[in-house]
């Protein structure tokens, strides 16, 4: 199987890379290297979780031991001048401040480990102790002292070989001595290695603009403002000392304390109490005030640091034992059947979203019968949710049973044909299958696509609505209801404001008039027309629903072939009108139905009005009926002799441009004197309107 281009490898997101994994060739997880380099080291907004990330280099290692970008793992190199650290240091930090500069011992990454046996294969290597400490999700820093025991140098870690200067910005960090304390002073120029980061307590003020601690700390000590740096926000975690000589680990940090760091979290461990430490660490995680991803373990003795020495890539002595992804409880609030275009009926578990390793998940596959009926999921319990390898939400269990622990069943018809169904086995589980796959799927998009059409929701084209079918978001109209940003966001090019605009767009549409409903059903000869004829007949949806073959044949332009459809459609569809009165208000009697033939001779003759977006002043029907009180016209779609396009409030404020927009404009720039206008400046034209 050939590997997808490399645009494609360039824009997939973490679930698509994980499906694909098992499959890339060595050039394609080169590829995906070099983009989660870039995210992560250039633009600190990584879109591939750390535990994918670590999965990608181990199979590349695998695949390909020698390729280049295993040695090169970092930032981009940088092209412009690069100062050695002793050459730095003569310059002030703010006329170095970026610089490339070049470390005078490299700083190395880690070797990684995802279970005790490789930590106890790792740990038998060695003699004595181990010191024991959390991998801090942050920016790895050398902070490097004088003689007389003045900083003199910050900077990242960059590339291992080099970093870049962020001395301005780390000065004013409290955890960081400016000068080591006079007494302490080792006479000798030292270097002391850790991690800065932002405690999640000083985070909360920043989380309604920033997703992630570690994305503010790497862009605060970069700020080229120091007014803007947000140092004051920062801690340093420090976990190494070079230059004094001492013995093992507890000197180092008791020299570290001793000098005006603040030491904590660290601990010295018997090799039989290694996995106890991070089994604890898992434990204590959701109570500490930053974040981690991992424990940290290293050699006690220093003797033991020189004896295994390091590789190019890692040293020897230490290792770090990495989270497998975030896990945590929530309540389930539902199971959907979620029917997919080739057939497959897949159990969703819908959640009350909770975040995990960094993203707030509000829906799990169950991924087939076999899982489903194996969990025992009941009625309002509550779940365990993990993010395996970071990625991929999986219900691990219940947490705790529902009251009663009423169960969930499993569906007798297909939720998005009404056929039937059936189980079959393969090689990987029992599913459940429409029985009726290829007109089932097709019928799915087009049945969506004509609600969202007809109910006039925009931005659900084909593309998001095939998507949101396949992502399990969507199987029936009423499924447009239940959106939630969180659920969209995870669609490709849909952002959390994208995500939260097309929910936006659902929830104006919430009252519908009688006659767009009933077109909205899809039901034969059941379009607007007709629908106003019943309505006018009738006045109400119960009463339409209840009427018979003969009563609609009673109605002039309607015959028995038309009355039979109507009749058999509005019955097959039963349970979707029952499942979406749940949902909208049927707007009935003459609201619903206003006069199609503009007034003779009125106000707004020969003009015409055709409105867009959310209304926030009134109802687009309302509107549409005070342009036809006027005489004007309202037209459903834009033309060259259209004469205004009126733009919701909301969506002219935000600057996003609808179809209909981008339409009119291209009207405009062909010389029509269509006019593009707002809500209130509607409003003023018409003298207001009475809801």
């Amino acid at each position: 199987m050939s590997d997808p281009d490399q645009s494609t490898l360039e824009s997939m997101d973490a679930a698509a890379v994980e499906a694909a994994l098992p499959t890339l060739s060595a050039a394609g997880l080169e590829t995906l290297v070099r983009r989660a380099n870039r995210e992560y080291w250039d633009h600190d907004k990584p879109t591939l979780p750390d535990p994918l990330y670590d999965r990608i280099v181990e199979r590349l290692r695998k695949l390909d031991p020698d390729a280049a970008v295993l040695s090169a793992m970092g930032p981009t190199p940088s092209d412009g001048p690069k100062l050695e650290a002793d050459e730095a240091i003569r310059l002030p930090p703010v006329e170095r401040f970026g610089a490339t500069v070049v470390h005078k011992r490299p700083m190395l990454s880690l070797g990684k480990c995802y279970n005790e046996a490789d930590l106890m294969a790792w740990a038998a290597k060695i003699t004595g102790d181990f010191v024991v400490m959390p991998k801090m999700d942050g920016i790895a820093c050398s902070l490097r002292y004088d003689e007389g025991g003045s900083l003199v140098l910050a900077a990242t870690r960059g590339s291992g070989t080099e970093g870049e200067d962020i001395t301005l910005n780390v000065l004013p960090i409290a955890d960081v001595p400016a000068s080591i304390k006079a007494e302490h002073a080792p006479g000798v120029e030292i270097e002391v290695r850790g991690e800065l980061y932002m405690r999640l307590s000083s985070f909360a003020q920043y989380k309604g603009e920033y997703a992630h601690p570690r994305n503010l700390t790497a862009g605060s000590v970069k700020q080229k403002d120091p007014a803007k740096s947000r140092a004051q926000d920062l801690s340093f975690f420090p976990y190494d000392v070079i230059g004094p000589e001492l013995v093992d680990e507890r000197a180092k940090f008791d020299f570290l304390a001793a000098v005006g760091f603040k030491v904590e979290g660290y601990e010295i461990a018997a090799r039989a109490e290694l996995q106890a430490t991070f089994e604890r660490f898992v434990r204590e995680r959701p109570s500490l005030d930053y974040e981690i991803d991992g424990v940290v373990y290293r050699a006690s003795l220093t003797a033991e640091h020189a004896r295994l020495g390091e590789t190019s890539h890692h040293p020897r002595y230490a290792i770090a034992y990495k989270f497998q992804g975030d896990v945590g409880h929530t309540d389930l609030l539902g199971v959907l059947w979620s029917v997919s275009r080739t057939g497959t009926i897949t159990p969703v578990a819908l959640l009350d979203p909770i975040e995990l390793s960094g993203a707030m998940i509000g829906r799990a596959s169950l991924h087939n019968l076999n899982r489903f009926e194996e969990l025992g999921l009941t009625e309002k319990c509550k779940v365990e949710i993990s993010r395996r390898g970071g990625v991929i939400p999986q219900v691990e269990g219940v947490a705790e049973a529902g009251p009663g622990e009423v169960p969930f069943a499993v569906p007798s018809e297909c939720p998005a044909c009404g056929g039937p169904v059936e189980r079959r086995k393969k090689r990987d589980g029992e599913f459940l299958w429409c029985a009726n796959p290829k007109k089932c799927g097709q019928a799915l998009l087009r049945e969506l696509e004509h609600f969202a059409k007809v109910v006039d929701i925009q931005g659900f084209g084909p593309k998001i609505v095939a998507q949101a079918v396949d992502a399990g978001l969507l199987t029936t109209p009423t499924d447009f209801y239940r959106l939630r940003a969180v659920d969209l966001a995870g669609l490709d090019r849909l952002g959390e404001r994208s995500a939260q605009n097309l929910v936006d767009q659902v929830d104006a549409h919430r009252e519908i008039p009688l006659p767009i409903f009933l077109k909205a059903l899809g039901v034969e000869h059941l379009g607007k027309s007709n629908g106003k004829l019943l309505g006018k007949q009738f006045g109400t949806l119960a009463a339409i629903r209840a009427a018979t073959r003969d009563d609609l044949m009673a109605i002039k332009g309607i015959k028995d072939a038309i009355a039979d459809a109507i009749v058999a459609g509005l019955k097959e569809r039963a349970p979707l009108i029952d499942a979406l009165l749940t949902e909208v208000k049927v707007i009935e009697g003459a609201a619903a139905l206003p006069d199609d033939e503009p007034v003779a001779d009125g106000e707004f003759s020969g003009k015409s009005f055709l409105f867009t977006g959310t209304l926030t002043k009134c109802t687009r029907s309302t509107a549409q009926a005070k342009v036809r009180s006027l005489g004007g016209e309202t037209p459903s779609g834009v033309s060259g002799g259209l004469s205004y396009l009126v733009v919701g409030g909301d969506d002219l404020a935000s600057g996003k441009k609808s179809s209909k927009i981008k339409k009119a404009e291209a009207q405009i720039a062909k010389g029509s004197a269509l006019k593009i206008i707002s809500e209130d400046e509607f409003l003023e034209m018409v003298g207001g309107v009475d809801e």
